[in-house]
């Protein structure tokens, strides 16, 4: 999708610091170590219980048409340091441009239900290559992971009735609304208003009129005559312009007509003013008018609480439109994924571990070359254990992060993270979108608490990193 949309490689999508560090790799000779890389979440967004992986299918996008071409190289060899000499000198350039990228990459497929530092990605290939490539697989991962979440969850408070995407007008940018939509169609919404998504993602569209439609008529009535002639196959009236009860009155008036044309009124939309009890009003006008299969679209600042509220209330609204505040994630603005170096070979060619340590619990990495495999318990109880590669254990038991409470997991489980890279080239063929939304809401999965256990061997090896990095 990228690709089509940028028509160009976006290698240079990136932080300066990831290329002075590549730089100060490369004069330190340490660029083409092998070295891992894992991108994950340390909490779950909204005060929920899970995120929804996405972006995978954009992440490879960039992954594939990585290359440094001339502009790229002429760009670089023009920027400065602060003393005004050149920033990277020209072997160093000339290392980029004859670059092939061969990194090998594992990751959670797309509309997984996932759980905090579980890795959503593993990058593994030479040193410069796998720390290049950080910001852009963060930007990619992370917003489209939250959006897809923010969609899931919206979906299930709507409890089995449509949630149509609306939100492109207040979107972060082109990219922001693009990617915001596939990301909720991903997460669960069954349609979004932006027609370029529609077209690049195959994703179905829909959208009737807005208040200005109406407002370019002498009545309402007239309006919606108008656009019944224009569009019979199409026909959902925004009834709120003016005066919304009579907007339903109006748009009955309508649907008689045409049906008498061999039509059919398929909705009314309202979008301001108490959405419950307009929407019980207008359901009675309506069925006792004989339109009872014609649907009530609501539309407002909606998000899951909100829609949770009305359907408490017994609001009758069939459909959701939801906009701003799921396209910009508008309860929290980002996912705080981050992606750290976990295990580098030295100069024998042995992997060494390595941790990221802090005085805060949560931003401790977790060393080496890690998979997850997750467990089902008869009671649909879900449990991710977090295990190193390098060192498979001999039985399937783990320890909750702080090293209590040992267990044994119940059942088979199944690994996370599959093959989707291996030497620069794409091994993953990706499912079609609509399969990739098939497959999210067809999850039942409960997480317990905690939901996520580090793999005995693997706890043991962090702690004694840990001790070794302060000095005990």
């Amino acid at each position: 999708m990228l690709s089509k949309l940028y028509r160009h490689n976006l290698t240079l999508l990136t932080d300066l610091y990831q290329l002075t560090m590549d730089y100060g790799y490369h004069h330190a000779g340490l660029a083409d170590r092998e070295a891992v890389f894992h991108l994950f979440y340390r909490k779950n967004p909204f005060g929920g219980k899970y995120a929804v992986a996405a972006g995978l299918e954009l992440a490879l996008d960039y992954l594939q048409n990585l290359r440094f071409d001339v502009h790229d190289i002429q760009y670089l060899g023009g920027l400065t340091g602060a003393d005004g000499s050149a920033l990277f000198d020209e072997t160093f350039l000339n290392y980029l441009q004859r670059a092939r990228f061969r990194l090998d990459v594992d990751a959670v497929p797309e509309g997984t239900l996932v759980q905090p530092h579980v890795p959503l990605l593993r990058i593994q290939g030479p040193l410069w290559q796998a720390q290049l490539v950080e910001t852009a697989l963060l930007n990619l991962v992370n917003f489209s992971t939250l959006i897809a979440t923010k969609a899931h969850r919206t979906v299930r408070a709507a409890g089995g009735s449509g949630v149509l995407e609306f939100g492109l007008r207040r979107a972060q940018g082109i990219d922001g609304g693009i990617s915001a939509s596939r990301a909720a169609y991903l997460g669960g919404c069954d349609a979004t208003s932006n027609v370029l998504a529609g077209k690049l993602c195959g994703i179905p569209v829909r959208g009737t009129h807005a208040h200005a439609w109406v407002m370019c008529f002498d009545s309402e009535l007239e309006s919606f005559r108008a656009y019944a002639a224009a569009q019979p196959n199409n026909c959902v009236f925004l009834v709120d312009t003016y005066d919304t009860v009579e907007g339903v009155k109006n748009a009955i008036t309508v649907g008689r007509e045409l049906r008498a044309r061999g039509h059919e009124l398929n909705g009314i939309r309202l979008d301001s003013g108490d959405l419950a009890a307009l929407s019980k009003t207008a359901r009675e006008l309506l069925d006792a008018s004989g339109f009872g299969k014609t649907k009530i679209i609501a539309s407002n600042d909606l998000d899951e609480f909100r829609i949770a509220e009305l359907r408490a209330t017994g609001a009758e609204i069939a459909v959701w439109g939801v906009g701003t505040r799921l396209a910009t994630a508008y309860d929290q603005p980002a996912l705080g994924g981050v992606y750290k170096l976990a295990a580098i070979r030295d100069e024998e060619g042995a992997w060494q571990d390595r941790i990221k340590l802090s005085e805060n619990p949560i931003k401790v990495s977790n060393p080496g070359i890690l998979n997850a495999r997750r467990f089902v318990d008869p009671e649909g109880v879900c449990r991710d254990l977090i295990y190193d590669e390098k060192h498979l254990p001999a039985a399937w038991s783990g320890t909750t992060p702080d090293g209590r409470d040992q267990w044994a997991f119940f059942g088979p489980g199944a690994e996370l993270l599959v093959p989707v890279m291996r030497d620069g080239a794409v091994v993953y063929d990706s499912p079609k979108l609509r399969d990739i939304r098939a497959f999210c809401l067809d999850q039942a999965t409960t997480f317990g608490e905690p939901a996520v256990y580090l793999e005995a061997g693997l706890a043991a090896r962090r702690a004694a990193l840990m001790k070794a990095a302060i000095g005990e």
